[in-house]
């Protein structure tokens, strides 16, 4: 097959596994899509591709506007995708970050193995639940005045360390050392920090969730060992965001833009790609207020991971630094950064087959895509800089998830990038539809072992395992097209949920 039918577009192969929708029209570069034809078939379901197609239209976008293997319909552009912007001559768009800046997932190793948690699953179910907030609405590890958020919003994990929430070894383990410097609270709406102050370490509702997870196979064992995983190891993988902070951010500033840049909103095919020119105040602002939603989430992360701790440790009563209970990594998957890349200039068709490529700062947007930088990396953690940038992605509560490392290809396929989870097929609607959530927990406890919890059956219906597409194709694609490298399989053994 050289062409894939998907109704108003018409892909074209590219190589195995990339799919390409040509430019045309105002598109300034193509679109690109990497999958097999199986999820083709899915992600032709939904908007994604004309929601893609659409993101090709942004002013300064380079090379070509991409999405991952687990691409799905979003607001605006598509959950899946990436697009690299130039940082000088082009925008930043919201709707390309999402309203939850900063999802994304860590990793906690710990030294115990499956036997010795089969037995304690019900009791560590129900600690971890009634420990760590979930849900709507406000609950969070720690209440703090605004000065504290502040101090939250500026300076990330630093301050969790301060405070004792965290130790040195959590920063170094974290994406950015858990602190982006362009962080400026002034940028913060008053109703965002309203929002933000009662949810600091709290996993929310919707997809996210805390799992128990154990290891079950192991691809690349060398990595493996430099990442500190093996076979039967217990491990702990939180998956949440900024919480309505973040909302709000996005929110403040859509509006903001859709006002202030009406002239450039009316040059693009839909206004949830809603952005504003580079260099231009807005641009300004909200880099800074999505660098401080950015922090507000690793805190998050942190105070979860560091209740985490306490609970493990009154379940097996033990301290947690005994059972090894150490930050693998911490990785987002909602955001725009400023990344220094390789792009294409020229026109080979016009220039004699040559094509200069220069180094330019780009706004790299990723929706739902993790930056999986390669080994030899400056930005890869001195721990792992030999073998490559840990990547974390969930599969549904049923399926498990995998351990990646940076594919040596990214930089020049992805803009270091690659996927962020399974992917939905089903929209919530369709899921309660289909689903019974009392069922689908009494499912997985008596047929695979697996112990749930959550605020209501309706958050589990949302969150079958049917809802989502196979995180295992997903994955190998990533791996085939040496974006991001298989490690390891995990598989859960208990679960919370908002």
């Amino acid at each position: 097959m050289t062409t894939y039918d998907a109704g108003e577009f018409t892909l074209e192969k590219v190589r195995e596994y990339v799919w390409e929708i040509p430019q045309e029209g105002d598109m300034r570069v193509p679109a690109r899509v990497l999958a097999s034809e199986d999820l083709l078939d899915e992600i032709s379901d939904d908007r994604s591709l004309k929601q893609l197609q659409q993101t090709a239209h942004l002013p300064g976008i380079q090379e070509y506007a991409l999405a991952m293997p687990d691409a799905h319909q979003g607001y605006g552009f598509p959950v899946g995708g990436v697009a690299g912007i130039d940082a000088e001559n082009g925008v930043i768009s919201p709707g390309a970050v999402g309203y939850d800046i900063n999802c994304g997932v860590r990793m906690l190793k710990t030294n115990l193995t499956y036997s010795d948690v089969q037995g304690r699953e019900e009791a560590l179910v129900d600690a971890l639940f009634e420990a760590i907030p979930t849900g709507l609405g406000g609950g969070g590890v720690v209440q703090t005045d605004v000065d504290t958020l502040e101090a939250v919003l500026e300076r990330g994990v630093d301050w969790a360390l301060q405070e004792g929430y965290a130790v040195e070894g959590d920063l170094a383990h974290c994406e950015d050392e858990g602190v982006r410097p362009e962080a400026d609270a002034e940028a913060v709406s008053k109703k965002a920090k309203d929002r933000g102050r009662q949810q600091l370490g709290s996993l929310g509702s919707g997809n996210h969730f805390l799992e128990v997870q154990r290891v079950t196979d192991v691809y690349r064992a060398d990595v493996a060992e430099s990442f500190g995983l093996e076979d039967d190891q217990i491990v702990v993988l939180i998956h949440c965001g900024s919480r309505g902070l973040g909302h709000q951010i996005c929110t403040d500033y859509l509006r903001e833009i859709e006002q202030t840049h009406q002239g450039l909103l009316e040059q693009l095919p839909n206004k949830e790609l809603a952005a504003a020119p580079a260099g231009s105040h807005l641009a300004e602002e909200y880099y800074a207020a999505m660098n401080a939603a950015i922090n507000f989430a690793w805190v998050n992360r942190q105070l979860i991971m560091h209740r985490t701790r306490e609970v493990f440790a009154d379940v097996f009563d033990r301290d947690w630094r005994d059972m090894e209970m150490e930050l693998l990594y911490d990785v987002a998957h909602n955001i725009a950064k400023k990344e220094t890349h390789s792009v294409d200039r020229g026109d080979p068709e016009n220039s004699g087959g040559a094509v200069e490529s220069t180094e330019r700062e780009l706004f790299v947007h990723r929706k739902g895509a993790t930056r999986a930088f390669p080994a030899g990396h400056p930005e890869v953690p001195a721990a792992y800089r030999d073998v490559g940038q840990p990547i974390i992605i969930p599969g549904s509560m049923g399926s498990g998830s995998y351990v990646l490392r940076g594919g040596q290809n990214s930089m020049e396929e992805t803009f270091g990038s690659t996927a962020h989870g399974a992917g939905r097929l089903m929209s919530r609607t369709e899921a309660k539809d289909t689903y019974w959530g009392e069922d689908v927990q009494d499912e997985l406890q008596d047929h695979q072992q697996i112990y749930v919890r959550a605020q209501s059956g309706a958050t589990v219906a949302e969150e079958a395992p049917g809802v989502y597409k196979d995180v295992d194709e997903v994955v190998r694609i990533s791996d085939e097209l040496g974006i991001g490298d298989r490690v390891a399989r995990t598989f859960p053994v208990c679960n919370i949920k908002g």
